[in-house]
């Protein structure tokens, strides 16, 4: 029974904790940083102010909390479609450059959040490393799956493919998050994979089932 009631402690703390997280991103994406402030957390949570110094000792804690939670939430909706892609490598990574390129990844809210948690990652180690980590983890996945292809085994020539296709389909990703109704249906995919195709030497167009009679 002491391990259950133990358990069940951790899994409501942690609810609550995420709770504070989600009141503090939607602050953020409404209003910004000015927003987001203790007081207005706490009351879009339905806690007092002084639980959140239960959970994070500082306004600033909280905020690098959310980023991560953003910048990790991204990256999984990213690699969720790995689990039901073929096995054949370029039609995986196909599948993953896709998926960096449409919803949920592509989206104004998460882009709104990432533009004002990004202006403190100068600033602050703290949001440095966090914006540090998460984009080595999304570049060293990129980087695993150009690897799969076989087309070379250098590893500074993968590294830099992929530090190369990364900039690509960051790029694309802000524009489609910023203004999507600038672009036709899956055109920032089809964009993305013939970019990343032509620099890596690989017809990933046609590696991915629903773009293969696309122009």
């Amino acid at each position: 029974m002491t391990g259950e009631r133990r358990k069940y402690v951790r899994e409501g703390e942690e609810r609550r904790r995420e709770a504070l997280i989600a009141a503090a991103l939607e602050l953020l994406a409404e209003g910004g940083m000015q927003a987001a402030t203790v007081r207005a957390i706490a009351t879009r949570a339905g806690v007092t102010a002084g639980l959140i110094r239960h959970y994070f000792q500082t306004k600033e804690d909280l905020t690098r909390a959310a980023y991560q939670w953003v910048m990790d939430r991204m990256i999984a909706d990213n690699l969720a479609v790995l689990a039901g892609a073929p096995p054949d490598p370029a039609a995986r990574l196909a599948a993953f450059v896709a998926a960096s390129l449409r919803p949920p990844v592509v989206d104004g809210a998460a882009r709104r959040l990432w533009a004002g948690f990004i202006h403190m990652v100068r600033s602050d180690p703290d949001m440095r490393e966090i914006h540090r980590g998460t984009y080595l983890h999304y570049r060293d996945q990129l980087q695993q799956l150009i690897a799969a292809l076989g087309l070379t085994d250098d590893p500074q020539t993968l590294r830099r493919q992929a530090i190369a296709c990364n900039a690509v389909i960051d790029g694309l990703w802000l524009e489609g998050s910023a203004i999507p109704d600038a672009f036709d249906p899956g055109e920032l995919e089809r964009i993305g994979l013939k970019a990343v195709g032509a620099m890596i030497g690989a017809d990933l167009l046609s590696s991915l089932p629903d773009t293969k009679d696309s122009p």
